[in-house]
């Protein structure tokens, strides 16, 4: 008999819950089956005061006791109902994720759709390690709401969210709804950049240790750009500009020069490093790189970017950083 209803309890919650490890890709529906209830300490304590008030009621022959108690009872079932209907039907899909270093927050958004129209409130989403949700949300009807869930990083490549437990005690606190949510969601952790790294190599000639194009021969000065060194600020000239006739910042610019193109290859950095700490200095010069808009090629095993700058570049080395000796599933 024993081992007959345990089948019976894992076909039906078979049927009711996604597979162990199954992830819920696209849109999800909160269908009846996904939403569990039951009564919270408050609900416990509700009861009760009913049974107090019922045998009340009935030692002492009391009416309006009766009708006070079925009362009670009759607004609890009420709010049962409200407490899941306020949770039911509610779809869920998953937002945009931006990569982070290690040691930083990552943040998964969560997009909660209410396509019907029943107005929810005090729906409260976080993942399921936390005991107390952390963020609350209320949807009108036809509306959705964006939840942003953080997740701390340790290491690098890819970090996926646990499962997300969102949960109601809307109106009276009596019951508690919840329902879990597996997203196929995952954010690219980078390696976090080495503290103290040295600074570029832009002059000798042998390792990765080479002189950059482009900065010379002295050719004037122009308007300040963001990503511009502080090295090549044209101090003299800024000083003689008053601020009260329109001012700005000026740098020094460079033509000419000839010389090689700056590489950043992991297979020159000393042996006696580890690999993680390799490739943490190669992400320090990436950025610094980045930041002082120089033309930079990467090398690292079988990837290998030619020179170039911008957003695409970067991000394209900063991957090959996080990504190095993990198999990409993409």
């Amino acid at each position: 008999m024993a081992l007959a209803l345990r089948g019976w309890l894992r076909r039906t919650t078979g049927v009711w819950l996604p597979r162990g490890g199954a992830l819920d890709a696209g849109e999800v529906v909160i269908s009846q089956r996904r939403v569990f209830i039951v009564p919270s300490r408050a609900g416990l304590g509700f009861v009760l005061l009913l049974a107090v008030l019922l045998v009340g009621s009935v030692n002492y022959g009391l009416g309006l006791g009766f009708g006070l108690t079925f009362l009670a009872l009759s607004c609890a079932l009420v709010d049962m109902v409200a407490t899941y209907r306020n949770l039911a039907q509610l779809r869920l899909q998953q937002g945009r994720t931006a990569p982070v270093f290690a040691g930083e927050v990552a943040q998964f958004e969560l997009q909660v759709i209410n396509r019907t129209r029943l107005a929810r409130y005090a729906v409260r989403a976080d993942f399921a390690d936390w005991l107390d949700a952390r963020h609350v949300a209320d949807i009108a009807a036809g509306t959705q709401a964006t939840v942003t869930l953080t997740l701390p990083t340790t290491a690098r490549g890819w970090a996926a969210p646990g499962r997300v437990k969102l949960s109601t005690r809307f109106p009276l606190g009596l019951f508690v709804a919840w329902s879990y949510w597996r997203p196929a969601a995952r954010v690219l952790v980078y390696p976090r950049p080495e503290d103290g790294a040295p600074g570029l190599p832009l002059q000798g000639g042998g390792g990765n240790s080479v002189r950059t194009a482009g900065y010379d021969d002295f050719a004037g000065v122009r308007n300040y750009q963001a990503g511009d060194s502080p090295r090549q600020m044209a101090w003299r000239q800024i000083a003689r500009l008053d601020p009260s006739i329109g001012g700005q910042l000026v740098t020094k610019h460079f033509e000419g020069g000839g010389g090689d193109e700056l590489v950043l290859d992991f297979e020159r950095l000393p042996r006696n490093l580890d690999v993680e700490l390799r490739l943490a200095r190669l992400t320090r010069w990436v950025l610094e790189a980045e930041s002082r808009a120089l033309p930079y090629a990467f090398h690292l095993g079988h990837v290998r970017i030619d020179a170039g700058s911008g957003a695409a570049h970067q991000a394209a080395c900063l991957r090959a950083l996080a990504l190095y000796g993990i198999q990409d599933p993409a």
